[in-house]
């Protein structure tokens, strides 16, 4: 694809501009490094020519660009001097805010005397991101909210937390200009929110609506459609491929950063649940409006599937047994029913029971769309029983999931744009094939890599495959003078069982060589909660877990005091951004392989297998690969950032695999040496800058 066949602009949109020449993108790029106050890297530039070159000659690149290269400007100035529009999809809120609020106004600014334009950009959600005016103004319309506001005090507010939040809410609808829920601060509860907010199922329409002319949501959309450059989420991304109906603008180029997230999210967009909870909720919602019949046939299906899932056995379930699919197909068919009911009620309808008929009908079309699935006997699917406490004790639920999305996001994503996948972590193994097979780029399409990147691609006919490129654009930071990978090959291998004595040894003297500053990566929650109980009765250092306070305020404190410790499990292995003398241990408990009874894993792993592959090689060693390349990221964050990376799971020295691991990881100086390890951590904690005291917030 070339810009010539590029989609046409939709009615209203930007028109596409006169590409500026490529040659000037490393001047583009001087500029707006200079315009954010930052300082010009080689690979920045490197990565910004290539993100020209795939989009001036219809090819797909995966650019793997280390910390700190600043790889947000290296696609945004090739990407706006091409002057068509683009969509920029990110894993996390930080990034998306740091795109909109500091590098695309500063960007813009620094591009216009050679662009002589201004692109315009925009952030686009899902609509159960933004709060609804309706419900706003006209309550909650189900039994969700009865009781909402119960007790009340003596001037007949609530005393309730839920209640209040919801107040607030409503006060807060008149105040905000966006609607957008990470624009409130402080935030609110899932279970709060979710009173103010719809999704796309059960709005009204703007045209039905009161509020259409005023809602948060149709404003963001008409905003991304004027937009030259559109930042949305993966999980839109997900949205826009599985739907079918296009809920991004149109759009002639794709970058996705943070792209190590893709397929997880993906996945994610695409799982449904069939749980006892929204049978039960979706027969109070249908009763008022729908047929009696139909209705007690959806409460006699719902009382069944609970009573087989209070004893339901967790796991894979290679097919439904004859008596749950009967109860699944009870639930599907009583639910069709209340959809045709509801749909012959529509025009007696009253108007202000519009909002309840929308709500009932979403909650039945969802159940009536997963029960079909689950009884589809589909062999693109895996289908599990999970227990869990969100359904309430003793109860399961049935889940579906994709055993791929490397071919919906091959047939979604490729075609008619060109599409930059960038991460620092995409090259597992010393090359890029696992992950760019992950994600629906097939090997037989690569082409050679950076060294012919301004070739143009092949032809691309309907069959062939999508042409892709590897970039590795490096680091400007020197990982092997700057941080050392340590691996504890003295200690015996783990088991199943958190409780690891030698382990906590290792670990209490690392953090006591270290002065504290180690942040702890565990591989299960049990095993992070175990460490910090031993530790904190044997060290003085304070210890943080996971889940005892906000992620963001564990974060504030650790980073403020260097004596800290936090330990935690899969959000701190990629969340965590804390660069400074706070953080110069990172410790990882174990190799983070995917457990041995995780039904989707395991399904994949054995259809990698039965297709004549190594499937442990390309699920779970490929799994635990990303995140441990993810998690020794978080040691160095700045060019004066100086640590170890501690591993204390001998495997990783031993096994045949070990090497694969090694290789996917920042290439710090490696040894095994566990005195030499503790003289460096000495020596760099007596070079740290003194301790800050911290106080809690509100203390």
């Amino acid at each position: 694809m070339t810009n010539d066949s590029a989609p046409q602009p939709l009615p209203g949109a930007p028109e596409a501009q006169e590409p500026v020449s490529r040659a000037l993108v490393p001047e583009l790029l001087h500029a707006a490094v200079a315009a954010v106050g930052g300082v010009e890297r080689p690979g920045q530039v490197k990565m910004a020519e290539a993100v020209a070159d795939a989009v001036e000659h219809g090819a797909h690149l995966l650019v793997q660009a280390g910390t700190g290269t600043g790889k947000s400007l290296a696609y945004l100035v090739p990407a706006l001097a091409h002057g068509d529009r683009v969509v920029v999809a990110t894993a996390t809120l930080a990034l998306q805010r740091q795109l909109v609020e500091r590098d695309l106004p500063r960007t813009v600014d620094a591009l216009h005397p050679v662009l002589r334009r201004r692109p315009l950009y925009a952030m686009l959600k899902g609509r159960s991101n933004y709060l609804c005016l309706h419900r706003a103004n006209e309550g909650t319309p189900s039994d969700e909210g009865e009781g909402l506001f119960d007790p009340v005090d003596a001037l007949g507010g609530p005393t309730g937390k839920l209640g209040k939040d919801v107040l607030r809410l409503r006060e807060w609808a008149d105040e905000t200009e966006t609607g957008d829920r990470d624009d409130l601060s402080p935030g609110v509860s899932d279970k709060a929110w979710a009173q103010l907010a719809v999704t796309s199922k059960e709005c009204l329409g703007a045209t039905k609506c009161a509020y259409g002319q005023e809602c948060f949501a149709e404003k963001a959309r008409e905003r991304a459609k004027l937009a030259d450059v559109v930042v949305t989420n993966h999980a839109m991304l997900a949205i826009d491929a599985i739907e079918g109906a296009p809920v991004l603008p149109e759009h002639a180029m794709l970058i996705i950063d943070e792209a190590h997230e893709l397929v997880s999210r993906v996945t994610g967009a695409a799982t449904a649940e069939l749980t006892v909870n929204a049978v039960n909720r979706a027969v109070k919602r249908a009763a008022k409006l729908a047929n009696e019949k139909a209705v007690d046939a959806l409460q006699a299906a719902a009382e069944n599937y609970h009573g087989l899932m209070e004893t339901a056995q967790p796991g894979r379930v290679e097919e439904l047994p004859e008596y749950l699919a009967y109860a699944v197909a009870a639930i599907r068919d009583a639910c069709r029913q209340i959809i045709t009911s509801l749909g012959e009620t529509r025009d007696r309808a009253l108007t202000d029971e519009d909002a309840v008929r929308k709500q009932a009908m979403a909650s039945a079309e969802s159940l009536h769309e997963t029960a079909e699935r689950l009884l589809g006997d589909s062999e693109y699917d895996v289908i599990w029983i999970e227990r869990s406490d969100r359904y309430g004790l003793g109860t399961a639920s049935l889940r579906v999931a994709p055993l791929s999305v490397s071919g919906l996001l091959r047939e979604s994503l490729y075609k008619e744009r060109s599409v930059v996948l960038t991460s620092a972590t995409l090259k597992l193994g010393g090359d890029f094939n696992g992950v760019a097979a992950s994600v629906g780029l097939p090997s037989e399409g690569r082409l050679p890599d950076e060294r012919d990147a301004q070739e143009p691609s092949p032809e691309v006919g309907e069959d062939t495959p999508p042409y892709w490129r590897g970039l590795d654009v490096g680091s400007p930071f020197s990982y092997p003078k700057q941080g050392i990978l340590y691996v504890a090959k003295h200690l015996p291998p783990p088991g199943r069982e958190p409780d690891r004595p030698q382990m906590l040894d290792e670990l209490a003297d690392l953090i006591g060589a270290a002065g504290g500053r180690t942040l702890g990566l565990f591989s299960s929650m049990r095993a992070a909660q175990t460490a910090a109980e031993e530790l904190r009765g044997r060290l003085d250092n304070r210890i943080l877990l996971q889940g005892e306070d906000t992620l963001g305020e564990l974060i504030r404190e650790f980073a403020a005091d260097p004596e800290t410790c936090l330990f935690g499990t899969l959000s701190l292995w990629q969340g965590v951004d804390v660069p400074g003398s706070a953080c110069q241990l990172v410790v990882m408990d174990r190799i983070p392989f995917p457990r041995p009874d995780d039904p989707l894993m395991s399904a994949r792993q054995k259809a990698v297998e039965e297709a004549g592959g190594n499937g442990f090689m390309a699920v779970a060693a490929t799994h635990a690969a990303l995140l441990m390349a993810q998690g020794a990221g978080r040691l160095v964050r700045a060019a004066d950032d100086r640590g170890v990376v501690a591993v204390l799971d001998p495997r990783l020295a031993t096994a045949r695999y070990g090497g694969f691991f090694r290789s996917s990881m920042p290439d710090f100086w490696y040894t095994t040496d566990r005195n030499q390890v503790r003289r460096s951590l000495a020596a760099i904690n007596a070079s740290a800058p003194p301790v800050r005291p911290v106080t809690k917030r509100g203390a």
